[in-house]
């Protein structure tokens, strides 16, 4: 089963967002981190249904490693004050079956 890398922020007052490097455009929230996990992994679901990239292309994101996101400078900005946590993207392990 493939994980992606989410980036979980939280601001006084708000609750848990969630996003993905490796998806753009595609977070979601939750009142607290248990919450905000199982959103995590629903959204990726979600998201895989009718996902279309900015750039117009269909095909799924690939997870990146830890490793090339730490070389992505991007990544860098995004990840600041952020807690990173791995989800797993079950939408493709359900397809491979």
């Amino acid at each position: 089963m493939p994980y992606y890398i989410a980036l979980i922020h939280k601001d006084a007052d708000s609750c848990y967002g969630v996003s993905f490097p490796d998806w753009p455009g595609v977070f979601t929230a939750g009142d607290t981190i248990d919450e905000a996990m199982q959103q995590a992994a629903e959204v990726l679901e979600v998201a895989a249904e009718d996902w279309q990239h900015p750039n117009g292309s269909k095909a799924f994101p690939s997870p990146r490693t830890i490793d090339e996101l730490r070389a992505d400078t991007e990544f860098h900005k995004e990840a600041a004050d952020a807690m990173i946590a791995v989800v797993p993207f079950r939408a493709r392990a359900q397809a491979a079956e």
